[in-house]
């Protein structure tokens, strides 16, 4: 007699729940990120109401979500071979449509999905190296349940033995249909439907909590990588008080822009990162300095040349360290920016401590900033070709 998951062996919501984890942590083989995006995909359709569609549509949608994190953080999805090739074919689909387009790295999922139609043909290999086996394995932990060994080898096989189990043993989330390579056909059980509608929330979160961990892993100097899954909300910049620090240090000092030179004015500044903030995912003040604002588009997510740049940054640095000690009023502008860019213990405890002197405060902050600055080097972040 068939087992359905729901009506039949009486699993709650809770056991249904844990089968969908089982499905996926049942072997031991996770070595590409890409079947969390499959799942994660999968649950986005369906949520939508989708009960059929393709191989062609969910490697789309795996694209669109995987676009940010691989484009913006240049997060790679399953690290990198020994010969500095990417492992993940998702992130390879990814680089492929960049090569192919010129998509911004914070393209909207339409013009994404537009991009991908256009070029279609071109990302034909990538797109169809991502079907080879997540399709099938992501079902895996519904498999044990019979006794009859699973044909890896042979989709079509497969296809027949998805089947049997579904009509059966168990049924299944979905099944496949007779098309081959991308035009294959999915069928989602109407009855995981609604389960999996009824718990989006629950089953997304859990996807993106062992998604995190994965990446985490596979990208260990990558610091804050839960927050670069999707595109960050600008309100989260913390730099009001750091913006009001420098006015007050303009008004006693001149400051020169750390790459032209030239004074800074007043009101025509941008206060930006030396290492993108994208990579950093902070606002810590030692990391910050007033910009000439025409640069700061050209600038972008790209590192400043370490050499010559790093010494004008941290002279400016230390023209305002000085002045935090040397002016109440403006060590009252520093300390208010403890809540929000004064995070670091060794910047609090060593670096803007009284009595550094200047090759004490260079050598403080080059310790501290140079690992960051050769880490965001390593993942992949363009130097900026500025001079």
């Amino acid at each position: 007699m068939i087992m359905d998951p729901f009506f039949h062996t009486g699993l709650s919501i809770s056991d249904s729940l844990k089968t969908v984890r089982k499905s996926v942590l049942i072997y031991e083989t996770i070595i590409y990120c890409y079947k969390f995006y499959w799942l994660e995909s999968i649950v986005d359709i369906i949520s939508e109401g989708i009960q059929d569609t393709t191989f062609d549509a969910i490697i789309d949608d795996m694209i669109c979500n995987a676009w940010y994190s691989v484009r913006e953080f240049h997060i790679h999805l399953s690290g990198m071979q020994a010969d500095g090739l990417v492992r993940d074919g998702l992130e390879r689909a990814v680089l492929k449509l960049t090569e192919l387009s010129d998509l911004p790295a914070n393209a909207s999922k339409v013009e994404i999905k537009n991009a991908i139609r256009e070029h279609n043909a071109d990302l034909k290999l990538a797109k169809e190296q991502l079907t080879n086996m997540v399709p099938g394995r992501a079902l895996a932990g519904f498999f044990s349940k019979s006794s009859e060994e699973v044909p890896w080898g042979s989709i079509r096989r497969l296809t027949e033995y998805i089947r049997r189990i579904d009509s059966t043993v168990i049924r299944l989330p979905y099944t496949f249909g007779d098309s081959s390579k991308l035009k294959k056909e999915v069928h989602f059980n109407p009855d995981w439907m609604r389960m999996i509608q009824d718990n989006t929330v629950n089953i997304l979160g859990w996807i993106q909590y062992e998604k995190v961990k994965w990446l985490q892993n596979n990208n260990p100097e990558v610091p804050g990588l839960i927050y670069k899954l999707a595109p960050m909300d600008e309100k989260m910049r913390k730099l009001n008080n750091v913006r009001k620090l420098w006015e007050g240090i303009l008004e006693v000092r001149e400051v020169c822009d750390v790459f032209t030179g030239n004074p800074i004015i007043t009101k025509q500044y941008d206060v930006d990162h030396f290492i993108p903030w994208s990579f950093v995912m902070n606002d810590e003040l030692w990391n910050l300095m007033p910009m000439d604002s025409s640069l700061n588009s050209s600038k972008s997510n790209k590192l400043p040349k370490w050499d010559p740049f790093f010494a004008v940054f941290a002279e400016n640095q230390y023209g305002m360290y000085n002045l935090i000690h040397e002016r109440a009023g403006l060590h009252k502008l520093f300390e208010a920016c403890y809540r929000d860019n004064l995070h670091s213990i060794w910047a609090g405890q060593e670096l803007y401590r009284p009595g550094n002197s200047k090759e004490e405060f260079y050598h403080i902050l080059q310790k501290n900033m140079q690992p960051v600055y050769d880490s965001a080097r390593r993942q992949g972040y363009e130097i900026w070709n500025y001079s």
